[in-house]
């Protein structure tokens, strides 16, 4: 009989989650779209969100759904991530969930080839999160898009969203929900948290547990917004980058996926922290060569270096590997960047198979 060759878990690339807003009161409505859409190197985030939401002001809010419609088409084809427009939602507000149903409507009606999923802020329970799903399941049949092209990710930033937390992350079996965003700034809120000396709660505890249940729900998992961009000293301002740096330091040891940003510095730097180093990948395409090497003898563990490797550190080199090679099909300026030619040649030929 021949035996199952089990290949890592396909890799789902958010290291940045990156929003901005789809219109501001500028000559140019589309700035910092076009920004976003335009972006290079590390600065081009994985997923694009487009913000509807929060992030656009009330009166401006047709004009971003005028300007998605306006550059998408254009715009998106030649963008390597992933475009994710955040529409207006909020579990206790129906008016605001009806203007979000009109928002995904008009989307999909007009630009759905060219989104990968929207991004639903301020759910609440499990039947709320069900009743966004099956708003895009309705509109994505309305207009033709294939079952499940379109996917939700949700903010979970509300009392009720974290008291159903696994139950929401069990809904990604349905292969439409994909991901699950910490909102803390409208959390702290509505618990009636205060921000004492200038900080506010830091929800260590939630955030692994939102890595937790995303993992178990088959889920990408991103941390909240790191909104201390500049910081001052001696009457010098200056971006903040070792602030948002320990923010997502903390964010990829805990096993979030990607981190929250707000600008393309933060950008750039997510980027490559949730990115593997060249030592990294070069000791995992090591293990995995000296491994399948010695696999024909039919052992199930080598030991390799003063190293054990099995199945389980087989897969988790396997998987370091899958992410490098997810990063050069979707930003290959970036991995051109990090890796040298043969580094990239060797983790685009080893095999990664587990038979």
């Amino acid at each position: 009989m021949t035996q199952e060759t089990r290949q890592p878990r396909q890799t789902r690339l958010c290291r940045t989650f990156q929003t901005a807003p789809a219109a501001v009161p500028r000559e140019n409505t589309a700035k910092y779209l076009d920004s976003g859409l335009g972006a290079e190197g590390f600065e081009a985030p994985d997923w694009l969100v487009p913000d509807i939401e929060d992030g656009t002001a009330p009166d401006m809010k047709s004009a971003g759904v005028e300007n998605l419609l306006d550059r998408l088409p254009d715009r998106a084809p030649d963008f390597g991530g992933e475009i994710w427009p955040r529409v207006e939602w909020a579990h206790a507000d129906a008016d605001t969930r009806e203007r979000g149903r009109e928002q995904v409507e008009t989307l999909l009606a007009e630009v759905g080839d060219h989104v990968d999923g929207v991004v639903v802020p301020k759910v609440g329970r499990r039947e709320d999160v069900e009743s966004a799903l099956a708003a895009v399941a309705e509109a994505e049949r309305e207009y033709g898009h294939p079952d499940g092209s379109i996917e939700v990710g949700v903010i979970v930033e509300t009392a009720a969203a974290v008291s159903d937390l696994a139950d929401i992350a069990r809904l990604g079996s349905d292969d439409r929900l994909a991901g699950l965003v910490f909102g803390p700034v409208d959390y702290t809120a509505d618990l009636g948290g205060r921000s004492m000396g200038g900080e506010r709660p830091r929800w260590d505890g939630l955030l692994e547990r939102l890595s937790n249940e995303a993992s178990a729900g088959g889920l990408v998992a991103v941390g909240g917004p790191f909104d201390r961009l500049f910081d001052e000293r001696a009457g010098v301002s200056y971006y903040n980058a070792p602030g948002y740096a320990d923010q997502v330091e903390r964010e990829a040891r805990i096993g979030l996926d990607g981190s929250w940003s707000l600008h393309p510095k933060q950008t750039a730097q997510a980027n490559r922290i949730h990115m593997p180093t060249p030592g990294e990948l070069d000791t995992a395409v090591d293990r995995i060569e000296g491994f399948n090497e010695a696999r024909g003898a039919g052992t199930g563990a080598v030991v390799l270096d003063g190293q054990m490797v099995d199945e389980a550190t087989f897969r988790n080199f396997a998987n370091t590997v899958a992410t490098v090679r997810a990063i050069g099909d979707a930003h290959p300026a970036q991995t051109d960047a990090v890796y040298d030619a043969d580094l990239r040649d060797r983790v685009r030929a080893v095999d990664l198979g587990f038979a």
